[in-house]
């Protein structure tokens, strides 16, 4: 089993999504009874760039016509996708800022997000290429977003079920630490997602 862990959070150790993958990475690794190896990305510390002009160049330029600048700005994206490509299995950290997910694990996605290499286009609409992947989603958030009447400003799970379920990957499970910055619930969110993980 290859498991891709990607973390997207800037707070380190302090980070509740962090803690909460590894717990999901711990969980899978035990209850596994084939060997398991583990590949971190902290796409934090090791940010993808933004789309620029070379990059979208590089992704719509044949390989045997790009430029030596098209050759190095499309490295990132071919990187990424072939670690998608290994991995049986994708745990990512999402950590919620203003309702949505961190600008760098959009970076990764946008890199990832590629006609020709992981969806294509038919007469039917887009088709995923990446298939036969088991993705975790270890969402952290401030306030409750899973129900009542925030439910409608999570835009983190319902966007990247999405956009993975584009690229072929539908089979989606995702555990979310609540509640983290309420007098009420605190810490207690982070223990209950834990203790919740049913792989």
């Amino acid at each position: 089993m290859n498991i891709l862990h990607l973390t997207s959070s800037p707070r380190g150790e302090a980070s509740v999504s962090i803690k909460l993958g590894n717990a999901i990475v711990e969980k899978l690794r035990s209850s596994s009874n084939e060997p398991s190896s583990v590949k971190t990305r902290n796409l934090a510390s090791n940010p993808f760039p933004h789309l620029e002009e070379v990059h979208l160049n590089s992704f719509f330029t044949p390989v045997e016509n790009h430029t030596p600048e098209q050759a190095a700005a499309v490295k990132h994206s071919d990187q990424a996708i072939a670690e998608i490509r290994e991995a049986n299995v994708i745990v990512i950290g999402v950590p919620m800022y203003n309702f949505g997910i961190h600008s760098t694990l959009k970076a990764w996605i946008d890199h990832i997000a590629r006609a020709g290499q992981t969806f294509k286009y038919t007469d039917k609409g887009p088709v995923g290429l990446i298939e036969n992947k088991k993705v975790y989603l270890a969402i952290a958030t401030g306030g409750i977003y899973s129900q009542g009447t925030m439910k409608a400003f999570d835009f983190t799970e319902p966007y990247l079920r999405a956009v993975f379920g584009l690229l072929g990957m539908s089979d989606i499970i995702a555990f979310r630490a609540e509640g983290i910055n309420l007098p009420t619930v605190g810490e207690k969110g982070l223990i209950d997602a834990i203790e919740g993980i049913s792989l």
